[in-house]
């Protein structure tokens, strides 16, 4: 089996490069965006043509929050048409698509965790264009799992966890936003239910969600990195107000996993049993 993964140099890309040896029978094929500019619907065509592939996992995304609000071409070229134009090759071919999308779908209302059938209402450019990159999805292809996730970290690419590291060599003491809640994900954890999802031979496509489990601010998100590391900070949590940003960010993005639990049998661990893996 051929599996194809699209934006193959960001960090879920690297953690499925990482654990790909694992996986006796799977073939994989990683196109960073050098290799394959989704994009491009000419190259994307071309590029199925002169390959075989029976999954595509699109990781490509246009992830920097705060810079969608003025790079809202940017951020749709990638995750709007870049996902449409995979999906239109993956139908054509006969491919099964995974492509991966955000709690930031959501208005972050809610008050339990969002389960894949709740209401959308995406409150920033990068949450919009992730849900119009899930419809062009829908609308082209009709053998695709959108795997949803929250909070992605891992020892890959640029994430919280890494700038927390760093800030606490360069800095005594950090305020970090305490009423943003919702559930860090360990990118090798996604990367190996995405694998699940592959391996099991399942037709029952559609939406799914994915994290880890347990809820968190990103305070506590902090405070736990830092005390796994044996770090010693001041930590100070602080609302949303203090720290402003040109995005809004969903205040509960919780998802309900058990849909995927249920569907592939995927047991998941605490966010801080994961955490404790990637230190």
């Amino acid at each position: 089996m051929v599996i194809l993964v699209t934006g193959a140099s960001g960090q879920l890309g690297q953690a499925l490069r990482h654990i790909a040896p694992n996986y006796d029978g799977l073939q994989f094929v990683f196109a960073s965006s050098e290799d394959l500019d989704i994009t491009n619907q000419d190259k994307v065509a071309h590029f199925f043509e002169n390959q075989k592939i029976d999954f595509c996992i699109n990781t490509a995304a246009y992830t920097a929050v705060d810079k969608a609000e003025t790079e809202i071409e940017k951020a749709q070229a990638v995750n709007v048409s870049g996902p449409k134009n995979l999906a239109v090759a993956c139908r054509k071919h006969d491919v099964t698509l995974i492509h991966i999308s955000t709690d930031f779908v959501f208005d972050g209302s809610a008050v339990k965790p969002y389960s894949e059938t709740d209401p959308t209402n995406p409150i920033g450019v990068y949450g919009k264009t992730k849900l119009e990159g899930e419809q062009a999805v829908a609308a082209n292809c009709e053998k695709f799992f959108i795997i949803r996730t929250s909070w992605v970290y891992s020892q890959f690419g640029n994430n919280f966890m890494k700038t927390m590291l760093r800030l606490a060599s360069e800095r005594d003491s950090l305020n970090v936003v305490s009423d943003q809640i919702g559930t860090p994900t360990n990118a090798v954890d996604l990367a190996e239910a995405l694998l699940s999802v592959v391996t099991s031979g399942s037709h029952d496509f559609g939406i799914y969600n994915f994290s880890n489990e347990g809820t968190a601010s990103w305070y506590d998100f902090a405070r736990e990195i830092f005390r796994q590391n044996g770090i010693s900070i001041e930590v100070n949590p602080i609302p949303t107000e203090a720290f402003p940003t040109p995005a809004k960010r969903p205040k509960y993005s919780v998802l309900d996993k058990s849909k995927i639990k249920n569907s592939f049998k995927i047991a998941i661990k605490s966010w801080e049993t994961a955490l404790q893996q990637t230190i």
